[in-house]
């Protein structure tokens, strides 16, 4: 709490945007809560003048009772028994901690703005693979023999950090922000689909692990706040394709020897 009080000194604003990603509910839920009730207590002590939380989507659509014709927006809460259920810590301890932030929030009077992106992808900064582009990774390394009959959402990165910004500098910028163009939620289908189409030479799964039940639909997620301040998103290929171009710059895909310099995205 000292080390965190002494860098929010002098700060207008503080972005949050960490948060542990493993399968042990125990390392995951503590860091995840106990950080963000720090994070938000210490920017109160510093009269920050905003944060800005990076929550998840997840803290939204896990819901039993959900269908793809409901359009999830910004009041839709997961259900954590549901989260628990199912095993999904990361969903649980998300939801947890963002619940925490805005109760820490309300009763210490602090301006609190969370963004809830979907499955962030596209280009790396760092140079190892981080949890969400592994979802990306597994179908052009071989690791997989086939893809879910499951539906996903995908959002740029660079998307993300422009909705940080734009909601920070947004003076009525206020409550939750859905991040993720409705087009970008597709099934995985489409997904190695579209790898196929642009990177062929890879040992892409074509099966779907199940067969027998029917194709699995798109969810309907309203973004019109986000899209309200200005935020265009970049298109579910373009993500794709720039994700794997960057996993072949950082060293974790063979590049390909053929010249895809002319390659049509569209």
């Amino acid at each position: 709490m000292k080390s965190l009080k002494e860098a929010f000194n002098g700060c207008d604003g503080v972005f949050h945007t960490a948060s542990p990603v493993t399968d042990d509910p125990e390392k995951m839920l503590e860091p995840a809560v106990i950080g963000t009730k720090n994070v938000i207590v210490a920017a109160a002590e510093a009269k920050v003048r905003r944060v800005v939380f990076t929550s998840s989507i997840g803290t939204v659509y896990m819901d039993p009772n959900r269908s793809p014709d409901i359009v999830v927006d910004e009041h839709c809460w997961s259900d954590l028994e549901y989260c628990k259920n199912t095993k999904n810590w990361y969903c649980y301890a998300k939801t947890v901690a963002e619940k925490a932030a805005w109760e820490e929030a309300k009763a210490r009077g602090l301006d609190l703005v969370v963004v809830n992106p979907m499955l962030v992808i596209g280009t790396l900064l760092q140079p190892t693979v981080n949890a969400s582009i592994i979802h990306i990774l597994k179908y052009l390394t071989g690791s997989v023999k086939t893809y879910a009959n499951s539906v996903q959402g995908y959002v740029d990165v660079r998307d993300v950090a422009l909705a940080h910004i734009l909601v920070y500098e947004t003076p009525s910028a206020s409550g939750r922000y859905i991040c993720a163009d409705s087009e970008s939620i597709i099934h995985r289908g489409e997904v190695v689909e579209i790898l196929t189409k642009f990177f062929p030479e890879y040992p892409i799964p074509t099966k779907c692990k199940d067969e027998k039940s029917p194709r699995a639909k798109p969810y309907k997620y309203s973004n019109q706040k986000i899209k309200d301040l200005g935020l265009k998103f970049t298109p579910v290929r373009q993500c794709l394709y720039d994700s794997v171009k960057s996993l072949q710059e950082k060293g974790h895909l063979p590049i390909p020897t053929q010249n895809q310099s002319n390659f049509n995205i569209n």
